[in-house]
């Protein structure tokens, strides 16, 4: 073993800690544990064993394992900004509405004069 890959699994483990650390403290659902969990358990057998990822890369059609987990990595990456992308619309859509609502139930009444709205 070389030092990257003991740099890179005591990386990966610290990940994995922080990982219960959410999960403990509620930052994380068990379900969002339980993928990280596997995610940083094959990145540990991918740093042991590389061969084992060009074994797989080979039996799906592509040349090299460095090169499989670079397309799992792109296609992860798009689905994560997808994702983000579909919340991010989601939550300006949730504030348009909360502040039009806001708008709408604070809006002074025309022929109401004397109505403060800095006391409502």
């Amino acid at each position: 073993m070389n030092l990257f890959q003991i740099v890179a699994l005591a990386v990966v483990g610290l990940l994995a800690i922080f990982t219960l650390v959410a999960l403990a403290r509620g930052w994380a659902t068990r379900r969002e544990t339980a993928l990280w969990i596997c995610v940083w358990i094959a990145a540990a057998v991918a740093l042991v064993w590389p061969n084992f990822t060009t074994k797989i890369a080979k039996a799906v059609g592509i040349d090299r394992g460095s090169n499989l987990l670079l397309y799992c990595a792109v296609v992860v990456m798009m689905i994560g900004f997808l994702m983000t992308y579909v919340r991010l619309r989601r939550l300006r859509r949730d504030m348009t509405l909360l502040v039009r609502h806001l708008a709408i139930r604070d809006a002074a009444d025309p022929t109401d004069t004397d109505a403060d709205p800095a006391t409502s």
